[in-house]
């Protein structure tokens, strides 16, 4: 399918690597030119190199999106995106009871303010251009919480619902807010999960994974390229009647008919 893109402008968000990758992946493929961001200098000048042989230009930002100055590059590197994909890591796996302040604060920081502020930053050209994408990737967990996830849970439940009446007041702008919500994927962040869980309770890792897998209606955890796929989808001229909305993709483990 054609999803009508080629030539846009994209920033994605923490997109070195698992599912933040995946999506450039797609948008790349689809002739998105992007604009691509992680922590680690060296694995994000590979995935830009690999990225690059779609035929798009794409150009890596370093750092912590969370701060001011690596946003600022972000919008210095692509002024008039017209996708915004908003990912970034969570707070660890931890009992609530040992949240202090600060910890909450930057929780709250990571997955609520950080892509609030860049949905300011953008939304409005976005609107002026007649044509806006801004998927972000939050997580199952905001329908379904779990235990040792309450921050992360909480901060990504916030940002839904502050865009739930953002995404209404720019729907009439051809501009579109949706968020993709993953289960378990096949990514470094799963496989380091399922470590510390090992190393919590003396069980392989491996037995750990296969249980789980095992408790998935799909019996298998997913792909990143499918998760890839959707976020494309939901960027391209194809989606424009979609917003507001969060498409669950998590293999049938939450157990609702709506």
């Amino acid at each position: 399918m054609d999803l009508g893109i080629k030539g846009r402008k994209a920033i994605v968000c923490a997109s070195n690597r698992g599912l933040g990758r995946a999506c450039a992946k797609h948008l790349a493929d689809a002739g998105v030119d992007l604009v691509i961001n992680g922590i680690d200098e060296e694995r994000l000048a590979a995935t830009a190199a690999e990225l690059a042989k779609s035929g798009v230009s794409v150009t890596p930002v370093v750092g912590d999106v969370s701060t001011a100055a690596v946003q600022d590059a972000l919008m210095a590197a692509c002024p008039e995106p017209d996708i915004l994909v908003n990912n970034n890591g969570g707070p660890p796996f931890r009992d609530f009871r040992e949240l202090d302040r600060e910890s909450m604060i930057g929780g709250v920081t990571m997955n609520m303010l950080t892509p609030i502020e860049l949905v300011q930053r953008t939304v409005d050209g976005m609107a002026e251009r007649g044509f806006g994408r801004i998927v972000n990737i939050t997580s199952a967990s905001v329908k379904m919480p779990m235990s040792g996830l309450d921050l992360s849970s909480g901060a990504r439940a916030g940002l839904t619902a502050f865009l739930a009446g953002v995404a209404r007041d720019v729907a009439g702008s051809g501009v579109t807010i949706n968020h993709i919500l993953p289960g378990a994927f096949d990514t470094d962040r799963l496989a380091g999960g399922m470590k510390a869980a090992a190393g919590r309770t003396g069980r392989d890792a491996a037995d750990i994974a296969a249980e789980r897998a095992a408790g998935i209606p799909a019996k298998r955890f997913g792909n990143p390229d499918e998760f890839g796929a959707a976020c494309a989808f939901l960027c391209s001229t194809h989606a424009g009647y979609i917003t507001g909305q969060n498409l669950l993709i998590d293999g049938g483990v939450f157990n609702s008919a709506f």
